[in-house]
């Protein structure tokens, strides 16, 4: 099964509708797609609402499960966690942080704001995260991005070290703004090899750390279903 938690749509950067960009994902053999556009505080609403409405219909008729979510993109790290909170109370079932890659300028502190919030669920491409940080996200049942989009991926041994190290979940997801950037099994195993993790480990994060993030986001009190 493939599990891609960081996708985008024609709502931020990407190519494709959500409806498009899930349905290529089930036919490449995605069981699981979250949608995650760039988004700050005055585009929340109308996004997290329209990619709801697409996420419902895919739900209904294909066997996938797609996850309405975003990704708070350049945020000042103090508005973090209220903007978290607001997302999911306006509808979203997931939280990404946009973390601090060395390909953006990134404030500095947003992976700290991020690992520290009760209200984010996965801290995307965060660069040269810190032990503390990581160890912040795994206290906080946040989950840790190895990322397969170019320039982010730059810093994924760092991150898998680091965060193996802290014990914090790490996750395989696209980043993707158009179809060919979707997840395929041997994609995602190249990632892993390439950021150094040892092969007893490509199942907890390939398969088991998945379906912790669903399970979280199944019992969060603001999912509305």
């Amino acid at each position: 099964m493939l599990y891609d938690f960081h996708t985008h749509t024609f709502h931020s950067d990407g190519v494709l509708s959500p409806i498009e960009l899930i349905y290529r994902a089930f036919v490449n053999g995605y069981s699981t797609i979250a949608i995650t556009d760039h988004i700050a505080l005055g585009s929340l609403g109308r996004v997290i609402k329209e990619v709801s409405e697409d996420c419902a219909l895919a739900r209904a008729y294909w066997n996938v499960l797609a996850i309405p979510g975003v990704e708070l993109t350049h945020l000042p790290p103090q508005a973090i966690s209220e903007v978290a909170q607001k997302a999911k109370e306006l509808g979203a079932w997931l939280v990404i942080v946009h973390g601090e890659t060395p390909t953006e300028p990134v404030e500095k502190g947003t992976n700290l704001a991020a690992a520290q919030s009760p209200y984010v669920d996965i801290l995307a491409h965060p660069g040269l995260i810190t032990p503390k940080e990581a160890t912040l996200a795994a206290r906080n049942n946040i989950f840790i991005e190895l990322t397969a989009r170019r320039g982010h991926s730059t810093a994924n041994a760092h991150i898998a070290l680091v965060s193996q190290k802290a014990k914090a979940k790490l996750l395989v997801n696209s980043d993707a703004h158009d179809e060919n950037d979707l997840l395929t099994p041997t994609l995602t195993e190249t990632i892993l090899d390439q950021a150094g993790v040892g092969n007893q480990q490509y199942q907890q994060i390939l398969n088991r750390n998945p379906l912790l993030l669903i399970e979280k986001i199944n019992k969060s009190s603001l999912h509305p279903g």
